[in-house]
């Protein structure tokens, strides 16, 4: 892996920002990666759109923005609208599966869905649907891995959420498992 150009989006109250942080760190201080984010906000900050934009690689990182990301999560239908068509040829497509209805799916591309939300409604806090799309990220892309993931979530959530978000990373992770059987 010379370098990965990972874009992930949604709308503000998602945790989108928290899910490229998570990223991040999981790539740079438990895995031995290089990493960056860059971050971005519509003009409100809950509600509207907003997108996180990371590279991770075996090498520092001149440049810190994307050009054209390989990977990409998308946790609302205006995100798959917006970012979509943005992503690499022959790159992973990532969806919330009940918020993102993917129209005029490139045929070059590989797209896995979650029903994240629900997962999250099932845990009992809808809220740690990012943690749910980053456990099937991870099964999914193996851009980072699991063990880092983990510790990068389990510092980076708020304390005294650690289990509830290692729960959500873990459905996560375990739902990608199972669609990769199939």
């Amino acid at each position: 892996m010379a370098r990965t150009e990972i874009k992930i989006g949604g709308f503000g109250g998602q945790g989108v920002i928290l899910s490229g942080y998570i990223i991040g760190r999981a790539a740079s201080i438990f895995d031995s990666k290089h990493a960056t984010m860059i971050q971005a906000f519509g003009p409100e900050a809950r509600g509207s759109a907003c997108s996180a934009q990371v590279i991770v690689s075996n090498e520092p990182v001149a440049y810190p923005y994307i050009t054209t990301p390989s990977l990409m999560v998308v946790m609302s239908q205006e995100a798959y609208t917006k970012f979509s068509p943005e992503l690499a040829e022959g790159g992973t497509l990532i969806t919330e599966e009940e918020l993102v209805n993917p129209t005029n799916l490139r045929k070059d591309l590989k797209h896995y869905s979650i029903p994240a939300t629900r997962i999250a409604e099932e845990l009992g806090k809808k809220m740690v649907l990012n943690i749910v799309m980053m456990g099937f990220f991870t099964a999914m892309t193996g851009a980072v891995g699991r063990e880092a993931m983990e510790e990068a979530v389990k510092v980076s959530v708020p304390k005294g959420t650690e289990e509830l978000n290692l729960n959500a990373f873990k459905r996560g992770y375990e739902y990608g498992l199972s669609l990769q059987k199939k």
